[in-house]
């Protein structure tokens, strides 16, 4: 059986186990890896690769890197002279236009976590647990120039367990979207690859997150939905309200037994408790503006005065 001729694309560290499996796939050859241009980050600002370009590099594996794929014509020529079988999407981050999705024989292919067509867009992971949900999975989908609409060809629930992270979920569905992908290639090669339409009437959305929607508005959230957040949203882009005028980040919170008013503040016993729309919850795991991050029994023994938290 030949092997099929594939390209890869994407960006974060999510990215990396998909491409491990198409690099060593004793049925894929992978022309190249394409990627976001190298940015600067950490304290020197100092250029850094994506990690997929990182793994590349190390296995010797052609790669390319552009802001916008669509516009690189002399490069797209040379993909449309390779006779190229596959293309694989995780995590990319660029739209792909007409052309670029007409390349492959049997398709372009993106890997997402949702059981689509729930939580179309940037953002499945969080919003499966901000929404409280007790699953999950990965989905690929054969792509359309409309935002994760096409044909679903694989689909694997995945349970969220009632603790979970928001980072937890990330590290199991990066793996759970790599054992999908090997599954699909062998459909591939097989030729027993069935497609199912996505039902629109289905659709949710996923939209990116921002810093703000980390603030944890007790007087307006159930203690069901402040877990969520809380969970959800660690480690990015984490949830927080404020002490005084000091931004007080939230780690990690417990129902407490106190009955409090939305909003309204109890020290007692030496914990930082805080009624919601339904039970008090207890921030149990903070990190005031300034200060290490720490139990709130710890950060209680610091103050002397009066406290609002908002």
């Amino acid at each position: 059986m030949s092997k099929l001729k594939c390209i890869f694309l994407g960006t974060p560290d999510f990215s990396v186990p998909s491409l491990d499996i198409l690099h060593n796939h004793p049925l894929i050859d992978l022309r190249y890896v394409i990627s976001m241009p190298d940015r600067k980050s950490g304290r020197g600002m100092d250029l850094h690769s994506p990690e997929v370009i990182q793994y590349a590099k190390a296995n010797k594996i052609s790669y390319f890197q552009t802001s916008n794929i669509n516009k690189e014509e002399e490069f797209l020529s040379q993909l449309e002279q390779e006779k190229i079988d596959i293309v694989i999407v995780l995590a990319f981050a660029q739209f792909l236009g007409v052309r670029f999705l007409q390349l492959p024989s049997k398709g372009c292919f993106n890997i997402h976590t949702s059981l689509l067509p729930k939580y179309r867009g940037a953002a499945p992971i969080q919003y499966a647990i901000l929404s409280g949900d007790t699953s999950t999975g990965v989905s690929i989908q054969k792509m359309v120039k409309k935002m994760d609409a096409g044909d679903i060809c694989l689909s694997q629930p995945v349970d969220i367990h009632h603790s979970e992270t928001g980072g937890q979920l990330y590290t199991r569905l990066k793996y759970q979207a790599a054992l999908s992908l090997n599954e699909l290639i062998y459909q591939l090669a097989d030729n027993t690859v069935k497609f199912t339409p996505q039902d629109e009437a289905d659709v949710s959305f996923a939209p990116t997150l921002k810093r703000d929607d980390g603030h944890l508005k007790f007087t307006e959230l159930s203690a069901e939905d402040i877990s969520n957040k809380v969970r959800g949203l660690f480690p990015w882009p984490g949830t927080y309200c404020f002490l005084g005028r000091k931004r007080l980040k939230i780690f990690e919170i417990e129902l407490a037994n106190q009955n409090l008013k939305p909003g309204e503040v109890s020290t007692q016993y030496g914990q930082i408790v805080i009624g919601t729309t339904t039970k008090s919850v207890r921030l149990k795991h903070i990190q005031l503006e300034g200060k290490k991050a720490c139990l709130d029994t710890e950060l209680l023994n610091g103050f002397k005065q009066e406290f609002e938290i908002h």
